[in-house]
C-alpha cells in the first residue's frame, strides 16, 4: 500500500479521518458512491471540501493511485468529482488508479479551485 507523504492524515482540529496508518488485515475497504443529500452536517461538507483541496493540492487533475487514502472519506467523492483513471477499475485495491474530475469538482467544490 502507497503512503501519501505530505498528505493531511486528518482535517485539522476535527476527526474527520483522511488517511491510513496501515492496511486492513481483513481485506480492502471497497469504494462505493455514497449519496450527499442536502440536509447533511456543515461538520462533513467541510470535510469533503477538505478533503478535495487536499486532493487537488497533492494531485491536481493527474492520476494517482488509492493507496492509504481513507475508503470511507472517498467514497463520499467517489462517481462524481472522483472517478476511476483506469478500465478495468478495481474498487478492492489499494493500487487502483483515481483522478479528479476537475469540472464536476470545480462545480461542487467552488472554494477549493477559487
Amino acid at each position: 500500500m502507497l503512503k501519501h507523504r505530505g498528505f493531511p492524515g486528518r482535517l485539522a482540529g476535527t476527526d474527520f479521518q483522511f488517511t491510513i496508518r496501515r492496511a486492513n488485515p481483513k481485506g480492502v475497504t471497497p469504494l462505493t458512491r455514497r449519496e450527499r443529500f442536502s440536509d447533511r452536517r456543515p461538520a462533513d461538507r467541510r470535510a469533503d471540501a477538505g478533503f478535495m483541496q487536499a486532493l487537488w493540492d497533492q494531485f491536481g487533475d493527474e492520476p494517482f493511485e488509492r493507496g492509504n487514502l481513507d475508503a470511507g472519506r472517498l467514497s463520499w467523492l467517489f462517481g462524481r468529482e472522483v472517478i476511476p483513471a483506469e478500465d478495468p477499475f478495481d474498487p478492492a485495491s489499494y493500487e487502483a488508479l483515481l483522478q479528479i474530475d476537475v469540472e464536476v469538482a470545480r462545480q461542487s467544490f467552488p472554494e477549493v479551485f477559487g
